[in-house]
Order: structure tokens, then sequence, then C-alpha cells
């Protein structure tokens, strides 16, 4: 399982780095674009994963180390997303601090929800 678990972590965290390039390769700004994109598409991933688990019962154990715990907690970035966070405040850029903060749960929460009704509803 701890290998599944790695080899999910070691595809997400490729995949989360890839991300970060190819933010940086459209523009550098100051809001965390990156960091910002992996949380929201790894929220609805999530969601949509674990919807699959409720509706279906198909994913097995194997199956959530490997895309559950691995894959989406190699991709998505909460640690990250605290020291973008912290790096505003220190920046003094409060209004990048408020939108990023808000923006990121927001979307986030609803992303996990859609993701699970996407699932769940689907014929």
């Amino acid at each position: 399982m701890m290998l599944l678990a790695g080899t999910g972590g070691f595809l997400g965290t490729c995949l989360r780095f890839l991300t970060g390039r190819l933010c940086a390769a459209l523009g550098a700004t100051l809001f965390p674009w990156a960091t910002f994109v992996v949380n929201v598409v790894g929220s609805f991933a999530i969601g949509a994963l674990f919807g699959a688990a409720e509706r279906t019962q198909l994913i097995t154990s194997a199956m959530n180390a490997l895309l559950i715990t691995g894959f989406c907690g190699g991709f998505t970035t909460f640690s990250s997303f605290s020291h973008d966070m912290l790096t505003l405040i220190e920046q003094r850029n409060y209004l990048y601090f408020a939108l990023y903060t808000v923006l990121s749960l927001v979307f986030g929460l609803a992303m996990v929800w859609a993701g699970r009704e996407v699932v769940l509803r689907s014929v």
C-alpha cells in the first residue's frame, strides 16, 4: 500500500511541478496561480474520487492509496498554500492575501462538492 501511495504521490508531484512551470511560462504575477490552480483542480479530483467511492463502491483500498492519498496528496499543496499566504502578509500585499485565501477556500470547497456531485449524479 505504501508503494502505491508513493507512486501516486510521485505522479501527483510531477504534475504539480509541471503546473508550476506552465503558470510561470504564462507570466509571473504576485498572485500565486500555480498553487491556486492545483488546489482547485485537486479539490475537484478528490471530490470526484470520493463520489465514485460512494456511488459505485469500486474504489478499493489500493486505488484509494494510489489516487486519493498518493496522487491527490502529492498534487495539492496546502503547505505551499500556507507559505504563500504568509509571504503575501510579509510583503504587505493584504488585498492579494485576502483574495487568495478566500478564493482558494471557496473554490476548493465548491470543487470538492462539484466533483462529488458530477460522479454521484451521472447516469
